[in-house]
């Protein structure tokens, strides 16, 4: 009896894939500079040479970046590969605005559910920040800190949810999704009162996901998503009437 010989992975290889793993997981993340080459060598346990080595596979593969004399870095390419064309066609046709509602009622419910099953302790502390950070940014007045801390709950929660899909298809469409809400708080005109009605949503999808209730944190997260869209169509309709009668006065 022939028997074919073992295919066993080169050194290099195997490094480049643990290194790879650890950009889908989540525990390399965009920005995120390696360590030291003798430090990670040791940690991985290989040669400095096939650690050189798996880190040129993934630089040519554009998933880190070298910089002479300055280190590697995890570089954003699957988060920009997906959002650069959206960005500009979401610039461009409004229309497009509701289609990103429609896909975040779809992600976010799920993402949430999983959320409330699967989010570890560390999980939770790093939500309850988010939400803190969500809920100081909504006592000001400071637009762009509100963006900025309403898209970082929305993707620790999609981080909890433990599904490397999930997670990085919400980071791939990350500069999509900020222009998004960026769009949706402008157009909301985010007064007193809306700021506590979304935090009391915020609110809502954390308590649900703390107390581990997937159904309750899904249903959660679709009354956020609906509200806003109910908000954004109720200002469309507004303006539209306010152009209409100003048709008629002229």
């Amino acid at each position: 009896m022939t028997y074919s010989k073992l295919k066993l992975p080169r050194i290099p290889d195997a490094v480049a894939h643990q290194l790879e793993t650890r950009i889908i997981e989540g525990s390399l993340k965009p920005g995120d500079r390696l360590p030291a080459e003798r430090e990670l060598a040791l940690e991985l346990g290989v040669s400095r040479p096939s650690l050189r080595e798996a880190i040129k596979q993934l630089v040519s593969r554009g998933l880190l970046l070298s910089r002479h004399g300055g280190g590697t870095f995890v570089t954003d390419r699957l988060a920009t590969s997906f959002s650069d064309p959206w960005q500009q066609l979401l610039e461009q046709h409004p229309f497009l605005h509701d289609d990103v509602l429609e896909f975040r009622h779809l992600l976010e419910a799920s993402a949430a559910a999983l959320a409330a099953q699967r989010a570890t302790d560390a999980d939770l502390q790093r939500l309850e920040q988010a939400y803190q950070h969500v809920d100081a940014a909504y006592a000001g007045s400071d637009r762009s800190a509100q963006v900025a801390a309403d898209v970082a709950f929305h993707l620790t929660i999609a981080e909890s949810a433990h599904n490397a899909v999930f997670a990085h298809l919400l980071a791939s469409i990350l500069r999509l999704l900020h222009e998004h809400v960026r769009h949706s708080l402008r157009e909301m005109s985010v007064s007193a009162e809306t700021g506590r009605q979304l935090m009391a949503q915020h609110r809502a999808i954390r308590d649900a996901i703390a107390s581990r209730q997937p159904e309750a944190a899904r249903l959660a997260a679709e009354a956020h998503i609906s509200h806003v869209r109910q908000r954004l169509i109720d200002v469309a309709t507004s303006a539209q009437r306010q152009q209409r009668s100003l048709r008629h006065l002229s």
